[in-house]
């Protein structure tokens, strides 16, 4: 197994099962569930230490008791915590609303975050880089690690050079649609001269890869639709784990196109041990 760097949040999820769906102007009906561990990072993180990689989580928690649970919840997962960092305040809380057809909606409360760009990031060995996060800064730490390991980072933010990286994922619903209509343009907008690809998540519809000379398209399985929570959190872990295991694009594609229609198939935010070991 590979070692594996991911850099993003971490989150208490505040879960409400709604009655109905979720519509403008509704007076809506449901049931509060026992919060848990959620965030573009440690979602990714938690599923890639299922897999059996050795993943160590840099991300910030508050000076609070939530951030106490959301490291020993990590810890428990097999996530190595060693460079999450206490920032002054609360952790990030969300409040995530499902409704009866798995469709999530995700109100974020506050967020802990990092004065600077985390410079420890340079000292964590790496065969793999995961980046899934909004801060900006962290150009100059990637563009250096880069030299030295595969960079795969999710957009956005877009802007120009924010994430040095040979791929780029991003859902087709965080694009605008001069971006959606040239996906490749987004990709070198964000990563320069590294990138090699331009993943495009399409939900139900699979997802896409553009390179300077190829297209690929993978289908998704159908699934009976739980919690789309944390979806393409699974399916950035499964397209890393192919990628650090050496696949080729079409078959690492694949590899993440499965892992999120696994995780819109269970409930929570995060891919189960016990899914992780089935998709294995």
């Amino acid at each position: 197994m590979a070692r594996i760097v991911v850099v993003g949040s971490v989150a208490t999820d505040e879960v409400v099962r709604l009655t109905e769906r979720c519509r403008e102007g509704a007076h809506l009906n449901g049931i509060m569930e026992v919060p848990r561990l959620g965030g573009g990072g440690a979602n990714t993180a938690v599923a890639l230490a299922a897999a059996g990689h050795t993943v160590t989580l840099v991300a910030a928690v508050g000076e609070d008791d939530d951030g106490d649970w959301q490291i020993e919840a990590l810890a428990r997962s097999g996530v190595d915590v060693s460079a999450i960092r206490r920032v002054k305040g609360g952790s990030t809380r969300s409040i995530v609303m499902v409704d009866p057809n798995g469709e999530r909606t995700i109100v974020n409360l506050g967020r802990a975050k990092e004065e600077q760009p985390p410079a420890r990031l340079l000292d964590i060995p790496a065969d793999l880089v995961y980046v899934r996060t909004r801060a900006v800064g962290l150009a100059p730490l990637l563009a250096e690690k880069g030299r030295f390991c595969k960079v795969v980072a999710h957009i956005p933010p877009i802007e120009p050079g924010v994430f040095p990286a040979q791929v780029i994922v991003a859902s087709a619903s965080d694009l605008p649609p001069d971006l959606l209509a040239e996906p490749v343009t987004a990709g070198l907008m964000a990563a320069g001269t590294r990138l090699e690809w331009m993943v495009l998540t399409r939900g139900a519809d699979g997802a896409e890869a553009f390179s300077a000379a190829r297209h690929l398209r993978q289908p998704s399985p159908e699934v009976q639709a739980i919690d789309s929570t944390g979806a393409g959190d699974a399916f950035a872990a499964g397209l890393c784990h192919a990628l650090v295991g050496g696949a080729e694009m079409e078959d690492a594609l694949a590899v993440a196109v499965r892992w999120g229609a696994a995780k819109v198939g269970q409930d929570g935010s995060a891919l189960t041990a016990e899914n992780v070991a089935g998709l294995l």
